[in-house]
């Protein structure tokens, strides 16, 4: 063996066929490529037939990517073009080489019949830690910390631009052309994320099957269908599968080795950790929202939202709390009308005294006087003793009279007497009974109407209305729905002792989107049954079937099917969305809680586009 004093640089292979192989680097240009035109031919698929090129003028070294498909890396780092030191680590697809600059003093050995030139000769290459290894350490929090916020974030650029730096920085580790991150919601996938290099083709869709057998199987998986090979990673937290990570070549020549499975494997065990990590930021910041919408002691004791209806509602209910005027309060049926009550109730000057709530559409008329004032021993039959009404038990406290539109008009009279003289007798009994109680009525009457009509007297119309109060439907404050699905989660999950962590994104906005005919009072009960008849962690869509009805009939939905009908549904949803939205995109996917991409994707698929455009 000769021993030679070199002051040239020196490319030293260190891994697949160049292993143990070194180039002398002469002056100019010398190419590096899988074509047998390169100056260095490695035969290897993962390197481009013409991948890169050293450039050597002087003591000067440089080094230029050829637009090749994988990217060439300079010491972990994706280059185009970029100067090189002695000991600096090049990768060229999966192939590593070493650049070393000969010094005096530094001998390397070459074999017999080398020359100084291009030809290859044994040598031995130094230790060196993958340059991926060491770039993907580097990446780790970068990566979590993208993840969550695209995770938290809204629609819009702000999104795109987190979507974009995220596989932008999973694909400096694994080379591909498009790439998806799906959520895990029951046993539906949920796109999160999309990502394409050639935009043309659109985002990467992950196969129902081929998800279904990754979060079935929890291992990663790849493969090639029709010329595009893929890999598919499942994101894993407390032996629960959260979401899939897919990636795939993009219908070009690319096969995915073993260091890509066991790259993509360690991005899923740090993206599934930072994902969780997002989920619970995200449920912090709904109890967050939910703290900060309480007005008072009174008013928030069961009453949530933030909405600028119900902000409007708190300020109306701490100003009529203060004085003891009486309160008409207005709103559908389901809207909390009865919470409302209480409120002013508690906030106010009779709060150590009695509540006495009276539904009057909810006792026979024959019973109501007796119910409401009371009645005498023997003042008709069945009445064996004497007996105090509500206005009585209510003394110096309020009385709550829920569905006042439906008063009987003997009954009205008699309830004028009392706002106007503050006195009435018991059914039977001839003494007359002073009274010292706050009335608040209730009604999802139009009771200008009824007064129109001669069903309810104008002059007790007017002693109720002295302070109107209106609760507002649920369909008028929409981001409220899922704070208030949120909480009756948490309430049914500890009453039933089923560990339900919240809703799915899906099945907020399905919530978001629908009408709440029954308003807050049909929510909880939808929720209920979903917490009770559920299986997974997640609230879906499929959870929520009890929402078929108000668009499908019983007979229909049991012709096409539960899944057929909850296509249909969708299509209502997105269609009144995009109405509301006036056909723009962004904004209806904004109202459903859904990314604008996965919009697109499901105008597209339930055959919506042609009168979403119209």
């Amino acid at each position: 063996m000769l021993k030679a004093t070199l002051m040239r640089a020196t490319l030293i292979g260190s891994n697949g066929p160049v292993c143990g192989h070194s180039v002398l680097l002469q002056p100019g240009e010398t190419t590096i490529g899988r074509a047998p035109t390169n100056t260095v031919c490695v035969p290897d698929h993962s390197v481009s037939r013409e991948h890169c090129l050293i450039r050597v003028s002087g003591e000067r070294f440089e080094i230029q990517d050829l637009d090749s498909y994988n990217g060439t890396f300079v010491n972990g780092l994706r280059i185009r073009s970029h100067p090189l030191n002695d000991g600096d680590e090049i990768t060229a697809g999966e192939i590593v080489f070493v650049f070393r600059i000969g010094e005096p003093g530094v001998q390397v050995l070459i074999g017999p019949g080398a020359v100084e030139s291009s030809q290859s000769c044994t040598i031995c290459a130094p230790d060196v830690p993958l340059a991926r290894e060491t770039a993907a350490l580097l990446r780790v929090s970068e990566l979590a910390r993208t993840l969550q916020e695209l995770y938290l974030a809204r629609a819009g650029e702000r999104r795109r631009a987190l979507e974009d730096g995220l596989f932008g920085l999973i694909c400096e580790l694994i080379p591909s052309r498009r790439g998806a991150l799906v959520l895990v919601e029951g046993d539906k996938p949920a796109p999160l994320a999309g990502f394409d290099a050639g935009s043309e083709r659109g985002q990467a869709a992950i196969p129902e099957s081929l998800f279904s057998e990754v979060a079935r199987s929890k291992s990663t998986m790849t493969g090639a269908t029709g010329g595009c090979s893929w890999l598919a990673a499942p994101l894993i937290v407390s032996a629960r599968v959260v979401a899939v990570l897919y990636l795939d070549s993009g219908f070009a020549h690319r096969d995915y080795l073993q260091g890509d499975v066991q790259m993509i494997t360690a991005l899923g065990e740090i993206l599934a950790l930072a994902l969780e990590n997002a989920r619970d930021i995200e449920s912090l910041r709904f109890e967050n929202v939910q703290l900060r919408t309480w007005p008072g002691p009174g008013a928030a004791a069961q009453m949530i939202g933030n909405s600028s209806v119900m902000k409007a509602l708190y300020d109306g209910i701490a100003k009529v709390s203060r004085g003891n005027s009486t309160v008409l309060i207005r709103g559908e049926s389901g809207t909390g009308k009865e919470l409302v009550a209480r409120a002013i109730h508690r906030d106010g000057p009779r709060a150590n005294r009695p509540f006495v709530a009276v539904n009057c559409a909810a006792i026979a008329e024959t019973l109501l006087e007796s119910e409401f004032f009371g009645h005498e021993k023997g003042a008709f039959t069945g009445a064996y003793a004497q007996r105090k009404g509500k206005l009585e038990m209510a003394e110096g406290g309020t009385v709550f009279l829920d569905e006042v539109g439906e008063l009987a008009p003997a009954l009205q009279a008699k309830l004028l007497r009392v706002l106007q003289e503050h006195e009435f007798e018991r059914v039977g009994g001839s003494r007359t009974i002073r009274t010292d109680v706050r009335l608040i009525a209730a009604t999802n009457r139009d009771l200008e109407r009824a007064v129109r009509s001669g069903a309810f007297r104008e002059d007790l119309f007017y002693r109720l209305n002295v302070v109107p109060l209106r609760v507002p439907p649920l369909r008028e404050r929409r981001e409220d729905i899922p704070l208030l699905a949120n909480w009756f989660v948490r309430k049914f999950s500890e009453q039933t002792g089923r560990a339900v962590t919240g809703l799915s994104r899906e099945a907020r906005a399905f919530l978001v989107a629908y009408d709440w005919p029954g308003n807050v009072r049909e929510l909880q009960n939808i929720i209920e049954r979903a917490v009770v008849m559920g299986s997974n962690d997640l609230i879906t869509p499929a959870d929520l079937s009890d929402l078929l009805p108000d668009t499908e009939s019983p007979a229909e939905v049991e012709g096409e099917g539960f899944h057929e009908a909850v296509r249909q549904t969708r299509r209502r949803l997105i269609a009144a969305a995009m109405d509301r939205a006036n056909g723009s995109v962004p904004e209806a996917a904004r109202s459903l809680g859904l990314h604008p991409n996965y919009l697109h994707r499901l105008i597209t698929t339930l055959g919506l586009r042609d009168s979403t455009a119209e």
